[in-house]
């Protein structure tokens, strides 16, 4: 339970934040409702550069689940996860978190809603939501609104840092004693 006091700073943060913004600007002369039109059109401009990227990596990710390609990934690896004592329904959670957040928050609310949040499985896949990345839709996206083609090795630093995370997540929750 959090202190009445911290509720009330918590509600206004951001009110005074904008607050202070929009006063320093004007003090300053700076012509602040032109500034934001200006930077919305340009929040605009970014959006459109970057949609197609956008609905190209949610359509390759839902045609990968949908398709029956993700079962056929995570088969093999079956035999070596039950070596490791990992469920093997979090697996798909390793594939699918770098390819969509959304996806994999949706499959995360699945494993919740079947398995129980304090089970080993709801528990893993927690932690694994939460140390790992989107990998190849950040990609996607932030390189594709600046117009690079070619990711070189940001690609495999972010898959191996996805790895490591799902990793770390295996550990940490055996380390905390959730199994």
């Amino acid at each position: 339970m959090t202190p009445a006091w911290l509720d009330g700073v918590a509600r206004w943060t951001v009110p005074v934040m904008i607050g202070l913004i929009v006063g320093i600007g004007a003090a300053r002369g700076v012509p602040v409702y032109e500034s934001f039109v200006r930077g919305a059109r340009s929040g605009l401009a970014v959006t459109l550069r970057v949609l197609p990227y956008m609905v190209a990596m949610l359509s390759a990710t839902e045609l990968f689940q949908q398709s029956g390609a993700m079962d056929l990934v995570m088969a093999p690896l079956h035999p070596l996860t039950a070596w490791l004592g990992i469920p093997a329904v979090v697996l798909p959670m390793a594939v699918i978190r770098p390819l969509s957040g959304s996806a994999a928050s949706g499959y995360l609310a699945h494993l919740l809603q079947t398995h129980g949040p304090d089970s080993l499985v709801g528990r893993l896949a927690s932690v694994m939501q939460g140390s790992t990345e989107t990998t190849l839709y950040v990609i996607t996206v932030y390189l594709g609104s600046v117009g690079i083609r070619d990711p070189r090795w940001a690609l495999t630093a972010g898959l191996l840092a996805d790895a490591a995370g799902f990793a770390a997540s295996v550990m940490a929750v055996r380390f905390m004693g959730w199994q």
